[in-house]
């Protein structure tokens, strides 16, 4: 992500806080909690009972990564990769987002309150934060009013893009990280504490490897951007040439740090056991579309008045969506900065903005698309998109770096705003209303949420085992996976509430065995959780003959099933799932269940 001259020259001492500064540190503080506390508050009205309506699977896998997590903190199992899903191959958490920092930091309320509340402190928490670390980087090394500082800030916390993915990614909204990044990328620079700084900003750099790998390359890649055009620049190619020593010795600290203490995950990351190469993704459909940038969310007060557009993949990829006003504002401000910037600031200002240009063309993925019309037009992802850990990204997150571009500008324009001759001052006014203008229909709405079926008595009376042995595999129809992700909650409670450990087959996780050799979410499907899915799916019992019945029953060989459940109610993430097709086929495969509790069962 950018930054600004005082970052990368000997900033001046801050100037004394007065009563005022502090009155308005704590309201930005208090907007930024209270925000938060919005965006999430359909989930607060009952963490345990209560989902995502959009993503109700992602936050159902990170509640397991979160509870996985803990188990393998407290009982020394591989944090970064597991057995208790995928039996027999298990799962490489190290190419997932294991979240692993979290999971440790967060150990003890998810053993007293549970992975569901877990869950939805750190999203608040991540919000919260990503605000006010913006807000300390802003105020403390680039601009000199406090309110520039919030305003800016503020956005970039909630900006569209970030209130989209708090639909249930703690990874993405961890954004709190990219201003502790570039504050300690660019501490670099000065030859005292070269050591101290080096091993600071290696120890960061694997803490948000940890949480947002995806996130870490993406800022990676813009602060390259940014820094190679402002080295360039006429204005600071002295001051480069004088700190490119120190800052060369400084990242090479930083690489051996990060890579002592990221090189078992990396190895499982790249030449692990069930690595893959790319994601099931197609960067077609996961471009952003150019007409985004001017639409408005779903989420924000101009959607609740019918202006969004539904020109995202999903409602979770609404990375851009800044609409007119705000990006006629974004370049009048770049412009009224430009006319009064100094030969130095202008080096800022060009890298901000080759910066945002860059990004904004590469998120438009491999072919231009416009109004949801694409045209066989070639963009640069298409060649970047086959370069190797490039292919795993979604081109269209990669407009989320254009928001810190935005949020810089507005707070550049008001410190200058501030500072402004008296002649320029009349100007304040227009201003603030196209301030207004620009952000007002921003304002997000909290997340849309739904009630989620609740955990079996079988599962959270611990009477499952009674039919499974410690560590034996438990099978729930159907199948656990992103669109069926009820096996995976019951997992999530069972370790974090010390009942011990029962595996599943399949999972949600990102693994193996896509087209071209490329990811896919779960495992490549069996016989029997196709039929299963197949009679969830459609409410209707598959034919099944002889053949379907052993190979079914081969199936839990492999797995080593000693018991598939079926519960009364079955989440379906996508679409509804049908409980008596499920037991009537489940009965035709493999005999007449039992009931036990509130669930149905059959032995293997």
């Amino acid at each position: 992500m950018p930054t600004s001259p005082s970052l990368v020259t000997d900033p001046s001492p801050p100037p004394a806080t007065s009563t005022r500064d502090r009155r308005v540190d704590l309201l930005v503080v208090l907007v930024a909690v209270a925000l938060a506390l919005w965006v999430t508050s359909g989930l607060w009205r009952g963490p345990d009972t209560r989902a995502v309506t959009v993503n109700s699977s992602d936050q159902a896998f990170f509640e397991w990564l979160l509870s996985y997590g803990a188990h393998a903190l407290t009982h020394g199992q591989n944090p970064f990769y597991t057995y208790l899903i995928n039996v027999p191959d298990g799962a490489n958490l190290a190419v997932n987002t294991s979240v692993t920092v979290y999971a440790v930091l967060f150990a003890p309320v998810t053993y007293l309150l549970g992975p569901s509340v877990s869950f939805l402190v750190i999203l608040t928490l991540n919000l919260a934060a990503t605000a006010l670390a913006w807000y300390w980087l802003l105020a403390r090394h680039l601009v000199g009013s406090r309110l520039a500082a919030g305003v800016g800030a503020l956005f970039i916390a909630y900006s569209p893009g970030m209130v989209s993915h708090a639909n249930a990614h703690l990874n993405w909204t961890a954004g709190w990280l990219v201003p502790l990044l570039i504050w300690r990328l660019f501490a670099l620079r000065r030859p005292e504490h070269l050591l101290r700084n080096g091993i600071l900003f290696g120890v960061t750099v694997a803490v948000a490897f940890s949480i947002a790998a995806e996130g870490l390359f993406f800022t990676a890649l813009a602060l390259g951007v940014f820094v190679g055009v402002w080295a360039l620049h006429p204005a600071r190619r002295g001051e480069v040439r004088a700190a490119l020593p120190s800052f060369l010795r400084g990242l090479g600290i930083t690489a051996v740090t990060a890579g002592v203490l990221l090189s078992y995950p990396l190895w499982l990351h790249f030449a692990g056991p069930q690595r893959f190469h790319g994601t099931g993704f197609d960067p077609v459909i996961h471009a952003e579309d150019i007409a985004a940038f001017g639409a408005y969310p779903q989420r924000s007060v101009a959607g609740a008045a019918g202006l969004e557009t539904g020109l995202a993949p999903n409602p979770t990829e609404e990375n851009s969506f800044f609409g007119v006003p705000l990006l006629v504002l974004a370049v009048a401000a770049f412009v009224a900065l430009w006319r009064r910037a100094t030969p130095a600031r202008r080096a800022t200002l060009t890298a901000l903005g080759t910066t945002a240009v860059v990004f904004t063309v590469l998120s438009w993925g491999p072919q231009i698309k416009v109004n949801g019309h694409r045209y066989d037009v070639p963009l640069p992802f298409d060649l970047l998109g086959r370069l190797p850990v490039v292919n795993a990204a979604l081109p269209s997150r990669l407009a989320l770096v254009v928001a810190p571009v935005i949020g810089l500008l507005l707070a550049y324009l008001i410190d200058q705003l501030r500072t402004a001759p008296g002649r320029h001052r009349w100007t304040r006014p227009a201003w603030a209303v196209g301030y207004a203008v620009a952000l007002l229909p921003l304002l997000p709405l909290p997340l849309l949420t739904i009630e989620r079926e609740p955990i079996p008595t079988f599962i959270t009376a611990g009477t499952w085992r009674e039919y499974v042995s410690p560590g034996g595999v438990l099978t729930p129809i159907p199948l656990p996976l992103d669109v069926t992700p009820d096996g995976q909650r019951w997992q999530a409670y069972a370790l974090a509430h010390r009942q011990g450990e029962f595996a599943l087959p399949a999972g949600f996780f990102l693994g193996p065995g896509g087209p071209d050799g490329r990811g896919r979410i779960g495992p490549p499907p069996r016989t029997f959780d196709t039929l299963m899915d197949q009679a969830g799916r459609t409410g209707l019992v598959p034919i099944i003959t002889e053949g379907s019945v052993e190979m079914s029953r081969a199936d839990l060989r492999y797995w080593g099933v000693q018991a598939v459940v079926l519960p009364d109610r079955v989440h379906g993430a996508k679409y509804p799932i049908d409980v008596d097709a499920l037991r009537r086929t489940a009965t035709a495969l493999l005999g007449k269940p039992q009931r036990v509790a509130d669930v149905w069962l059959w032995q293997v």
